[in-house]
């Protein structure tokens, strides 16, 4: 028994060599070898509807095979002309054009050269019949009510699959229930009838899907006879008979049918899904339960359908085998079935034959085993013929294994294995190939390879040898085998090189060596860099609702750039390329921006970058922030009259550490529901001990903080009441209200509802005249108001307030000074003198009134003044009061913004809180001359090739005695560089026009003219104009337009113009009319017009112009006396009222008296001022 074993084993190990000694590999097609099937047809099916039925088989081989086919196991004759042969292979057509039946039946194809024949399996052709329903009369059916019935379809045989359906003519499918069931066969089951299953339209139709065929059968006609049909014509003895007709039974089985027994077998293949099916006529419907003898039902396989009638078992196993019993029962009994379910099984391979190369003087081992129920049996064949009938010698032979040694070149041939039972055949080539060759290399000499640092390369030597080869490689340079653990051999010659670097690049030889000979490739490899990636920002916080945006920074080698591609993903997802469709998301190569962050974009964001070499990954933890969740569970303990600790637990900070805890309490009587803050704590507390006031029914809540923002409040807590007390503190901020002389109206800030500390709150003002030794006055009021009667006006009192309750006084109240009532001042200044600083600025100064006669808090002084009359030419002019006022205890003022050369009144008064007192005797005074303000225009108004007629109007204000104009001019032409200025003094006020003589002839000159009094000349206006160019026309300008010829000329070409204008326009229109003035707009009188434009058109105020050049001698020795004095300078009224450099930008507020001090009027003063 050892001894066996052993052997066994020995054989066993030699079967193992001889495999792997004989891989199958493919043999280049330049070597000679046997024919290969390598493309076969399966079931054909002839379809009425196809063009044509195309049979294949393919083939290789060395020399190339020729193909035969047999059919039926009959030689089939390719020469047929009803068939079409492609070329170069074994595959034929058969165009549907008739009579395809002839063809129907089982093929095989044979593909052989002077080596071997290799064989196909069968390949079934089936020509399907057009499935029809005969042509039959069918009789009416009628039944009682109650009993069972079938209709029978009997479909014809067709294609598979078939569906059957039963409708009515109308197509309206037949209602299936417990009590009506269509059966696998198509035929139609009632259990028991009733008066409503009465029709004469049951259909049957058979639908074939392959074949796009639905055919139906005749309609059946099926009559339920009821009790309700005899009543008009039976009696009820006859009525009574026929109600015991329809009685009660117990289950009987029509499916399967009774004639079989009460067992039957079942046959089904592996894989395959079981339906078995039972159905019971009786009364009432029987209900019918399955379960499976001495085992359970299959879990997960199994389906009951049709109302329990029909199990379905999935993918049945051999585990399934068995009895299953189906029982239709009533309460009036039962029916029972038992199927006995045989699973079998096609053939199919555990160890199919291979196809091997082998030497001259090897040997060899050919395996063929396959399962399958009924066990199939074995056959061998070689080049398509049984073995028995060829023989080779040394083969040693058994159903299950086919051994050589010692094989020859003859021996190559094509060995078939083929298993068969009775559901099928499966039949195996396998070539036996005796091949002695040099190796042949099948890789491309040359061919280069690329990879990346760091990474495997793999140079590629394929090869085909026989006898077995021995590979090597080596570096073109060095000369030598390739060692080391980063170098491993495959066994198809591929050399794989692990984790390269920069050195490993150049050029290597694949040598294979037999003993027939060797043979050698070159291969080139060339090291890339490795592509890097880093996204930023690195771990990126982001608050929810806020934009997120991520960049990939990329680098790769330039050779890999045209390859390269990146890609966004987040926890291990990728995103679609554009991102999503609501552009939340957007993807823009390198850049993925996600606005409106939500938690759930939280997670890990992944850039991925791909090359034609290699790929990586870069990630970045992306944490969402948000405001927390509410604190939680609130609880009140150490519960004290002015204290109570609270107590809660943190909601999820959603990654933001909190910071900090907000304690609310609502608790104000007077506004119940308003929440107001009582105190914080840090974040990493959870209590506190809160200081409370009296009197007050508490509630608290907590808010968490953190960096986002404030959480929603958590919910209340329960109430904590606290008791009354005494008030702990007074009114602030005791203060007099203005009020009439000899009174004090009292006034302070209210405790608030929380600072009341019980009820019935009260204040008790007490008052005395300050550092008298008199009692208190004491009044108690609930208000935050008392009125007081005094005996003297503006008189400082000591005042206190104090609260009180129904519990008690608050502390001792501090005193307080406050003055009674003011009265208007009582006195007038006197005025000393006003002194003139300039034309337009004068200082008053004047004597204060005393202490005594202010009557209240002295405010200030307040000066009046208002022009009287010109000095230039004696115009009086009505009273206009303007107004300045200078707050404090002073003696003077500064008066800026007068008219020059004036005359003028002025006042002084005192003011206090109450309002103002007398003002002094009006003071009179005069103002100097000044510059004048500067013309209101100037005109060029005839130009010539070297003269200039200028115009001008007067300024709008003199300010004094016009002596003249300083008129100046200078040569602006387009360049940076302009002319000296040229001065000329016109010493004669009225003259308003100057002709310049001797200028250059096409010049531009900028003219500026200055008005002039005693005390200078003011600002100028400039104005611009060319001088004419040479010529004999030069001229011609001064003196046409003003020859009378000329414009009786221009007067008769217009009045011709009108004339032809006027008839063209009667007879276009009939009558209508043409407006003269329309024609003088549309063609003005050029002398007309040059006249409006001299004495109307605008003038150019050319005072803003920059000049091209330096302006130094504009100015000259020339020095403005006009006073650009301010109140910033003079007076102290509100400096908010002018700028930076003392110009006024404000406007009075004071009145502006006409006429009288009391009457009021609208000031016309240059600078307004405020009261």
């Amino acid at each position: 028994m050892g001894m066996l074993l052993s052997r066994r084993g020995l054989i066993t190990s030699l079967i193992f060599f001889l495999l792997k000694f004989s891989t199958a590999v493919d043999i280049p097609l330049s070597v000679q070898q046997v024919p290969t099937i390598i493309k076969q047809s399966k079931v054909q099916v002839a379809f009425p509807f196809d063009e044509y039925f195309q049979i294949e088989c393919e083939a290789k081989g060395n020399p190339e095979p020729t193909f035969s086919w047999s059919k039926d196991d009959k030689p089939f004759d390719l020469s047929d002309p009803r068939i079409i042969v492609s070329n170069n292979s074994g595959t034929f057509r058969i165009p549907n054009e008739g009579h395809i039946s002839h063809f129907q039946g089982k093929y095989r194809c044979f593909a052989s050269n002077k080596l071997g024949i290799a064989m196909s399996e069968e390949m079934e052709f089936i020509v399907p019949n057009v499935p029809k329903f005969p042509k039959e009369k069918i009789d009416p059916l009628e039944v009682e009510e109650g009993d069972p019935i079938v209709l029978p379809c009997n479909p014809p045989k067709g294609l598979p699959p078939l569906h059957i359906y039963w409708m009515n003519i109308e197509l309206e499918h037949i209602e299936q229930d417990e009590r009506v069931y269509m059966s696998q066969k198509g035929d139609l089951y009632f259990a028991n009838v009733e008066e409503k299953d009465s029709r004469n339209d049951y259909c049957c139709f058979a639908a074939f899907p392959r074949l796009r065929t639905i055919v139906q059968k005749m309609p059946m006609k099926l009559t339920v006879n009821s009790l309700k049909h005899a009543n008009d014509s039976s009696s009820s003895t006859e009525i009574g008979s026929k109600a015991n007709s329809i009685k009660q039974r117990k289950p009987r089985l029509l499916l399967p049918s009774p004639e079989g027994g009460s067992e039957s077998s079942v046959t089904i293949l592996k894989g395959d899904t079981l339906l078995l099916e039972c159905f019971a006529e009786g009364l009432p419907t029987p209900q019918v339960d399955w379960n499976k003898m001495g085992g359970d039902l299959p879990k997960g396989r199994e389906t009951k359908e049709n109302y329990g009638k029909t199990l379905k078992i999935e993918n049945v196993s051999y585990r399934d085998k068995g009895n299953y019993r189906c029982t239709a029962n009533n309460f009036l009994g039962s029916a029972i079935h038992d199927f006995h379910v045989i699973v079998e099984e096609p053939p199919r391979w555990t160890k199919k034959p291979q196809s091997g190369v082998y030497s001259t003087g090897s040997s060899g081992i050919l395996l063929c085993e396959s399962e399958g129920e009924p066990e199939p049996a074995i056959k061998w064949r070689v080049n398509g013929f049984p073995i028995e009938r060829n023989p080779f010698s040394g083969d040693v032979i058994s159903p299950r294994e086919i051994s050589f040694t010692n094989v020859q070149p003859n021996h190559t041939a094509v060995y078939q294995c083929e298993a068969s039972n009775v559901h099928g055949t499966i039949l195996a080539n396998a070539n036996i190939d005796v091949v002695d060759v040099r190796p042949l290399i099948q890789t491309a000499d040359e061919e280069n390879y690329a990879t990346v640092v760091g990474y495997s390369a793999f140079l590629h030597c394929e090869f085909f040898a026989s006898p077995e080869a021995i590979v090597s490689w080596q570096k073109v340079e060095e000369a030598k085998p390739l060692e080391g653990r980063r170098y491993h051999f495959h066994e198809n010659g591929t050399l794989q090189i692990s984790e390269t670097t920069e050195e490993d690049a150049g050029s290597y030889s694949c040598w294979v060596e037999n003993a027939k000979g060797k043979t050698a490739v070159t291969a080139n490899l060339d090291i890339r860099n490795a592509t890097k990636l880093r996204v930023s920002p690195k771990n990126p916080r982001v608050p929810r609702s806020h934009t997120l945006e991520l960049h990939c920074e990329s680098k790769c080698d330039s050779h890999l750039k045209y390859s390269l591609k990146l890609s966004w993903s987040k926890d291990g997802e990728a995103f679609e390329i554009n991102g999503t469709e609501d552009g939340r998301i957007i993807i823009d190569g390198a850049n993925l921006t996600i606005s409106n962050v939500t938690v759930e974009d939280q997670g890990v964001y992944s850039c991925s970058a791909h090359t034609a070499l290699d790929s990586t990954a870069a990630m970045t933890q992306v944490t969402v922030l948000d405001v927390p969740d509410p604190p939680e569970n609130l609880h009140l303990s150490e519960r004290q009259n002015r204290s109570v600790r609270l107590t809660w637990e943190a909601g999820d900070d959603h990654n933001s550490n909190i910071s900090a805890y907000i304690i609310e309490f609502e608790g104000n009587r007077e506004e119940p529901g308003r929440w107001e803050e009582l105190t914080r704590v840090q974040g990493e507390e959870t209590t506190v001990m809160l200081s409370l006031a009296p009197y007050v029914r508490y509630q608290f809540r907590v808010i968490a903080v953190n960096e986002v923002g404030r959480s929603q409040p958590s919910q209340p807590s329960d109430h904590h009441e606290t008791p009354p007390a005494a008030p702990d503190k007074n009114p602030q901020n005791i203060r007099v209200q203005a009020s009439q002389p000899k009174e004090m109206i009292i006034k302070w800030e209210p405790l608030k509802p929380m600072e009341q500390n019980g009820p019935g709150l009260e204040y008790r003002v007490t008052w005395k005249p300050q550092g008298a030794p008199v009692e208190w006055e004491e009044e108690t009021v609930t208000n935050h108001t008392l009125r007081v009667m005094t005996s003297a006006v503006y008189a400082p009192y000591d005042v206190q307030v104090q609260a009180i309750n129904h519990l008690g006084s608050g502390p001792e109240p501090q005193s307080v000074i406050l003055y009674s009532g003011e009265d208007y001042p009582d006195a007038a200044p006197v005025i000393h003198g006003v002194d003139v600083i300039n034309s337009t600025l004068v200082k008053v100064t004047w004597s204060t009134i005393p202490k005594e006669r202010v009557h209240g808090h002295l405010k200030g002084y307040q000066v009046n003044w208002w022009k009287t009359k010109s000095l230039l030419d004696g115009r009086t002019y009505p009273k206009e009061v303007n107004i300045l006022r200078f707050s404090g205890q002073r003696n003077y003022g500064m008066v800026p913004s007068l008219d020059a050369f004036s005359e003028f009144h002025l006042t002084v008064l005192a003011y206090n809180s109450k309002g103002a007192g007398p003002e002094s005797e009006p003071y009179i005074f005069h103002t100097p001359e000044g510059v004048p303000e500067k013309p209101t225009f100037l005109k060029v108004i005839k130009v010539d090739k070297d003269t200039a007629t200028l115009s001008w109007g007067l300024p709008k204000k003199l300010n004094g005695n016009l002596t003249g104009y300083l008129l100046q001019y200078q040569i602006i032409n387009d360049t940076y560089e302009i002319g000296e200025l040229n001065d000329i003094n016109i010493t004669t006020p009225s003259k308003p026009s100057w002709r310049l003589s001797n200028l250059n002839a096409t010049t531009k000159y900028k003219f500026y003219l200055r008005a002039c009094t005693s005390k200078g000349c003011g600002k100028p206006i400039t104005e611009e104009s060319s001088t004419l160019g040479e010529g004999k026309y030069a001229g011609l300008y001064d003196d046409i337009s003003t020859q009378g010829w000329f414009i009786g000329l221009m007067c008769a070409i217009a009045l011709l113009t009108l004339m032809l204008l006027t008839v063209c326009f009667v007879k276009r229109n009939k009558g209508g009319k043409y407006s003269v003035k329309e024609k003088e707009d549309l063609h003005p009188d050029p002398e007309v017009q040059s006249v409006k434009d001299e004495t109307f058109g605008e003038y150019s105020d050319s005072d803003e112009k920059p000049l091209k050049g330096s302006l130094r001698s504009l100015n000259r020795d020339m020095r403005a006396t006009e006073s650009a004095d301010s109140l910033v300078d003079y007076g102290e009224g509100d400096h908010g009222l002018f700028s930076e450099d003392g110009s006024f930008i404000g406007a009075y507020a004071g009145s502006k008296e006409k006429g009288s001090v009391e009457s009021n009027g609208s000031s016309t003063a240059p600078f307004p001022l405020r009261a």
